[in-house]
């Protein structure tokens, strides 16, 4: 017997695998929601425009991601995981200038 019932959207060919993985996903969603708030600081802002929150929400988002992806690199015996993370870094070209150095600033007469 359901424990629980949930109201969709979804199409009526919708498998229910494809239900289950929705309800799960939800379920992420707001756990993240959830530790952005409480360790990242996301429902601290209290300033008046839109502008201050964006930046805030940006920074406390971005703080997020560097961590989980931290987290995920240093776990050990991870590779087996599904989502453990592993990437290699793009290499960069060589006539590569980095935004802001000395190569890039315009001329002084």
């Amino acid at each position: 017997e359901p424990l629980k019932y949930f109201l969709t959207t979804a199409p009526e060919e919708a498998t229910l695998e494809q239900l289950v993985f929705v309800t799960k996903m939800r379920w992420r969603i707001e756990r993240d929601y959830q530790d952005l708030k409480q360790e990242f600081g996301l429902g601290h802002y209290e300033g008046r425009g839109w502008r201050g929150f964006h930046h805030h929400a940006t920074l406390s988002i971005a703080a997020y991601g560097f961590l989980m992806a931290q987290r995920l690199r240093m776990q050990s015996g991870g590779h087996g995981k599904k989502n453990f993370l592993e990437r290699a870094l793009p290499a960069l070209p060589s006539d590569y200038i980095p935004r802001g150095s000395p190569a890039r600033s315009a001329p002084r007469s």
